[in-house]
């Protein structure tokens, strides 16, 4: 499982996007790339990132409306990435939810403050809650220190979404969270309340986990309300 923060950088423009992605991996983040409107709001969804690097002047669709779409259902920190230095267009983006500003051309030092400080308020909205220590249940172990997730000593690939969901459910060992909730608190409070793609993603996560997905013996199933981690012999050490 990777440790480092996920940015998504919206760019169209390759020498830009080629620019920001050797900056940010040489400072241990992990770099997914669009370069067009359409493409940035289905890596949202999909990936989930920690901080979206957002240009205005894409060629499907301006930045403006993909920042208004993404707001709809999901609060992930979007810093923009603009050449458009106008007071009027910086309000505007500020107004439709962008979480910070970044004229062009801009200095390497600035470019990651400013994700650093997106990341800070990001963990302070209870967004990227830390847990320390190791959760077991069973065969099912997660230690959160290393972001790992094991069944029976085996390390499980899981992507960063479904990870998030795991140790979701796994801070509330026992209890029933509802499907609303687990939404809100990966996607975001603005996320839609459409449940398919928490199904999705939960049947992927029991195929990697379970030995019978139809069955569960780890993350159990409330029909109609949500799921819940089992506490059969569980233990939390930190």
């Amino acid at each position: 499982m990777n440790n480092k923060a996920t940015i998504l950088i919206v760019e169209d423009e390759a020498a830009i996007s080629n620019f920001i992605a050797t900056i940010l991996k040489a400072n241990d983040y992990q770099v997914i790339k669009a370069g067009k409107g359409s493409e940035a709001q289905s890596l949202i969804s999909s990936y989930c990132p920690d901080v979206v690097l957002l240009d205005l002047g894409l060629p499907d669709i301006d930045g403006l409306e993909v920042l208004s779409s993404v707001r709809k259902w999901t609060s992930v920190p979007v810093i923009v990435v603009s050449a458009r230095s106008h007071e009027r267009e910086k309000v505007e983006a500020l107004d439709l939810g962008a979480d910070d500003y970044l004229t062009k051309p801009f200095g390497t030092a600035e470019l990651l403050a400013r994700i650093r400080t997106a990341l800070r308020h990001k963990a302070a909205r209870g967004e990227a809650q830390i847990i320390q220590g190791e959760f077991t249940t069973g065969g099912l172990t997660i230690d959160f220190d290393r972001r790992l997730v094991l069944v029976d000593d085996k390390d499980v690939h899981l992507t960063q979404v479904e990870y998030k969901i795991v140790t979701l459910i796994a801070q509330h060992v026992g209890r029933v969270l509802t499907y609303d909730y687990i939404i809100q608190n990966v996607w975001g409070p603005h996320a839609s309340k459409d449940n398919q793609i928490l199904r999705v993603n939960m049947a992927n996560i029991r195929r990697k986990l379970e030995k019978n997905p139809a069955e569960p013996e780890y993350i159990l199933t409330e029909v109609g309300v949500g799921y819940r981690m089992t506490d059969n012999d569980s233990e939390t050490r930190g």
